[in-house]
């Protein structure tokens, strides 16, 4: 069997905070293009960190990330950081929106990276860009709410405006930090489905934070589990048996699903 080049290897990533705390030890890890990765551990265990190690959020305290055989955990250059996220890009927890501009706007905001400093500051899109906006916005189903001021809109929907927006950048390397924590129950499901669409009939590659395991079996092609800033467990998610739970979440923890909650 064949196996396709990575497109992002980290060897040995480490990240230790100003305040001695350390994050990520030694993380080895390789994601293939076309996966869906997720990353699961407790609050704490180093899941956000690695995400935002991985874009340069976050500055890695050592070690080395290489991205489309490029390798980008030590540059230092603004321009090549922002070349890097522009094919990486992030969907966040709270959305990131801007609440008085309009749901097509935010969408646009996507192409910010690509735009000189003057046509930033006038907002300057052109009509292929609206019209792409709008593609990416009927991609995850709220087309109809593109004039909507996006406080107008319920949780669910702004984490699909945020996914829009994520296209707008030409990703292809989507990073996914707990997308669906601030959601209801009933929401969760549609917003994972859309990223399951874009992951399989856009060939995006997904790397995703989780809490649910029923999600993470439902949508996972692969897993990734953390604990205490290490790597415990890589495997498929079939493969994760209650005693691996309990090693990743500790002995007194429950597997639950968002509609438990």
């Amino acid at each position: 069997m064949i196996v396709a080049e990575a497109l992002l290897r980290v060897e040995n990533l480490s990240k230790t905070y100003p305040n001695g705390v350390q994050a990520l030890k030694n993380i080895n890890l390789e994601v293939h293009p076309g996966e869906f990765l997720v990353v699961i551990g407790l609050s704490g265990s180093g899941k956000s960190t690695l995400l935002r190690c991985l874009n340069r959020l976050q500055e890695p305290t050592s070690g080395h990330i290489y991205f489309s055989g490029q390798e980008i955990g030590q540059l230092q250059d603004a321009a090549k950081i922002r070349s890097v996220r522009s094919k990486m890009a992030m969907i966040f927890q709270h959305f990131n929106l801007i609440p008085r501009q309009s749901v097509l706007k935010n969408v646009l905001m996507g192409r910010l990276a690509a735009k000189s400093t003057w046509q930033s500051l006038w907002g300057m899109f052109s009509g292929a860009e609206r019209l792409e906006a709008k593609e990416n916005l009927r991609l995850v189903g709220i087309a109809e709410k593109a004039s909507l001021r996006a406080d107008q809109l319920s949780g669910g929907q702004k984490q699909r405006v945020a996914i829009a927006r994520a296209l707008m950048q030409k990703p292809i390397l989507l990073l996914a930090d707990e997308p669906v924590s601030s959601l209801d129950p009933a929401t969760c499901h549609v917003v994972m489905d859309y990223l399951r669409k874009i992951n399989q009939e856009m060939g995006i590659t997904v790397i995703a934070n989780l809490h649910f395991l029923s999600l993470v079996r439902q949508y996972a092609t692969r897993v990734v589990a953390l604990k205490d800033g290490e790597i415990v467990f890589r495997g498929k998610p079939e493969e994760i048996t209650e005693e691996w739970f309990r090693r990743i979440y500790g002995e007194g923890a429950q597997d639950v699903a968002p509609n438990d909650i």
